[in-house]
C-alpha cells in the first residue's frame, strides 16, 4: 500500500491548490479526481462560462462600433463555436494542472475517491479497478452539486444545471432561466446575445438579490435594454418538462401564469458532496449538507479536513483555493491566518460586471451600523468616457474611523478594479491612507479612491 503524508480527494481550485502547497511544504503528496483535473472550476464553471461571456460582450461591442469611427457589419452568430472555443480553453487548462502535479511531485490517482478509515481512501477507477492509499493527513475537497427543490428538478435534458448549460453547442430558441444569482444572469447575458429569448424567473425582487441593490437595478436596467425578460419577487415557481418543450409556472401577487420555452435552466443554488465519500465510515461531522470545520478546515477527525463548496459558503473558488492553502499549512505546523469571509469579494461576469466585497448597505442598516456612503459614477470618469464604457458606479460604505465596511463596483472591469478594496480591507486600511495612495490617471481605477473621498464629502471630480 502506497504511503503519503497528505491525501487530497478532489482536484478543484481548492483542492489541486492545497496539494501543491502540501507539497511546497515537503509533504509527499497525492490527490484522487474521478474526472478531469481542475474539477467543476476549470471545466464546467467559472472558466468556459467566462469564455462565452466575452463571445457575448463582443456582439454588444460590434454594435457600439460606429461611433468610434469603424463601420462593419454582423454577418452571423455561431453559439456553438462559443462553446467549442470554451471546451478548448478549458482542456488546456486542465493540462495545466497536470503539469503543475508533476512539477511539484505529487501522484495523481485516476479514479473515485472514499473514506475506508481515517487515514485509508479507496480508490475505484472508471474499470471498476481499486486501490487503497494512505495518508496521514486526508483533505477532502470533493465540491458540491445542484440543489433541488419540488417542482425543480433537473432531469439533464430540457430542464438542465448550469454544467449541461456549457456544453450545450446547439441554442434554444427559448430558454426559462429559474434563479437569479450569478450563474443564471451570466447565462442569461450569453444566450441573450446570441439571439436566443431568455426569461428570469426569481423568488427575490431584484437580480443578484445578494448584491447591494444599487448593483442589481444597473443590471436589471441593462437586461431590460437587451430585451431579456423578467419575474421579479414571484411568490413561487415551477419547472416541468413537456417532452417537446418545458412549462415554468410562476404565481405573482395570486395570480398563476404558465410559460412555454424549449428547455430550462434551473440555477438555484449548490450543496456539497457530503455522500458516498465515507464520511460516515469514520464519523466526519455534517450539517445541511456540508462538513464541519473549524477555522483551519480540519473536521472533528483530527487528521480530516474539508475545504472548498464542501465545507460550507460562500461557495467561491478563490475562497476555495485559500482554504486550501490554509488547511495544508496547518497540517504542516504552521499558523496560517484565518480566513475572513466579509473579505471575500463577489464577482459576476456579465456586462456590466458586479463586484463587491464586505457589507451590503442593506445589511449596515439592519446591524444599526453608522456609516457614510461614496457614490461616483462612470459618466464622471474620463477613462470610461474616452473607452465607451460609462456604464456602472463605484459606491464605498465607510465606517466612523475611516474604515471600509463595504464596496460595490458596477462597469466594465469591476471584477478586475475589486482587487484594490480588498487588499485594503485585508490591511485594515483607513481613508487617509486612500487619500495618500495615487492613482494612475486617466484610468477607472482612479474613481476608487474618489469614492471614497466621496464618501467623506471631499470628492474632486465629481
Amino acid at each position: 500500500m502506497k504511503k503519503f503524508d497528505v491525501i487530497v480527494i478532489g482536484s478543484g481550485p481548492g483542492g489541486y491548490v492545497a496539494a501543491i502547497r502540501a507539497a511546497q511544504l515537503g509533504k509527499k503528496t497525492a490527490i484522487v479526481e474521478s474526472k478531469e483535473l481542475g474539477g467543476v472550476c476549470l471545466n464546467r464553471g467559472c472558466i468556459p462560462t467566462k469564455a462565452v461571456l466575452k463571445a457575448a460582450h463582443s456582439v454588444h461591442e460590434l454594435a457600439d462600433m460606429k461611433d468610434l469611427g469603424i463601420d462593419v457589419e454582423l454577418k452571423g452568430l455561431n453559439g456553438g463555436q462559443a462553446v467549442k472555443r470554451a471546451k478548448g480553453i478549458s482542456a488546456k487548462i486542465s493540462g495545466g494542472v497536470a503539469y503543475l502535479m508533476k512539477k511539484n511531485k505529487i501522484e495523481v490517482f485516476e479514479g473515485y475517491g472514499k473514506l475506508r478509515t481515517n487515514t485509508q481512501v479507496e480508490i475505484t477507477s472508471s474499470r471498476g479497478h481499486t486501490e487503497t492509499i494512505e495518508g496521514t493527513n486526508i483533505i477532502l475537497a470533493t465540491g458540491a452539486h445542484y440543489r433541488s427543490f419540488p417542482g425543480l428538478e433537473h432531469d439533464g435534458k430540457r430542464l438542465i444545471g448550469a454544467w449541461e448549460a456549457i456544453k450545450m453547442e446547439e441554442l434554444p430558441k427559448s430558454i426559462g432561466i429559474i434563479g437569479a444569482g450569478a450563474i443564471g444572469v451570466e447565462f442569461a447575458y450569453f444566450w441573450n446575445a446570441f439571439g436566443v429569448d431568455v426569461h428570469i424567473f426569481e423568488l427575490q425582487k431584484n437580480l443578484l438579490p445578494i448584491e447591494d441593490e444599487e448593483s442589481s437595478k444597473v443590471v436589471e436596467k441593462a437586461y431590460k435594454k437587451y430585451g431579456i425578460k423578467m419575474s421579479l419577487g414571484v411568490e413561487k415557481v415551477s419547472a416541468k418538462n413537456n417532452g417537446n418543450d418545458v412549462t415554468i409556472t410562476e404565481v405573482k401577487g395570486g395570480k398563476t401564469v404558465e410559460h412555454k420555452f424549449d428547455m430550462g435552466l434551473i440555477a438555484v443554488g449548490m450543496t456539497g458532496n457530503i455522500d458516498g465519500i465515507g464520511l460516515e465510515t469514520v464519523g466526519v461531522q455534517t450539517d445541511r449538507g456540508f462538513v464541519v470545520v473549524n477555522n483551519t478546515y480540519q473536521t472533528n477527525v483530527p487528521n480530516i479536513y474539508a475545504i472548498g463548496d464542501l465545507a460550507g459558503p460562500p461557495l467561491l473558488a478563490h475562497a476555495a483555493s485559500h482554504e486550501g492553502i490554509i488547511a495544508a499549512e496547518a497540517i504542516a505546523g504552521l499558523h496560517p491566518h484565518p480566513l475572513d469571509k466579509m473579505n471575500v469579494a463577489g464577482c459576476t461576469y456579465c456586462q456590466p460586471q458586479v463586484a463587491s466585497v464586505g457589507y451590503t448597505e442593506r445589511a449596515l442598516k439592519e446591524q444599526g451600523i453608522k456609516y457614510s456612503v461614496g457614490k461616483v459614477p462612470f459618466t464622471a470618469n474620463g477613462k470610461a468616457m474616452a473607452s465607451n464604457e460609462t456604464e456602472g458606479f463605484v459606491k464605498t460604505l465607510m465606517g466612523e474611523d475611516g474604515e471600509m465596511l463595504g464596496a460595490h463596483i458596477v462597469g466594465t472591469h469591476a471584477t478586475e478594479l475589486i482587487h484594490e478594496y480588498v487588499l485594503f480591507r485585508q490591511m485594515e486600511g483607513v481613508d487617509e491612507e486612500m487619500f495618500a495612495t495615487i492613482h494612475p490617471h486617466p484610468t477607472l481605477g482612479e474613481f476608487l479612491a474618489e469614492s471614497v473621498l466621496n464618501a467623506k464629502g471631499r470628492s474632486i471630480n465629481f
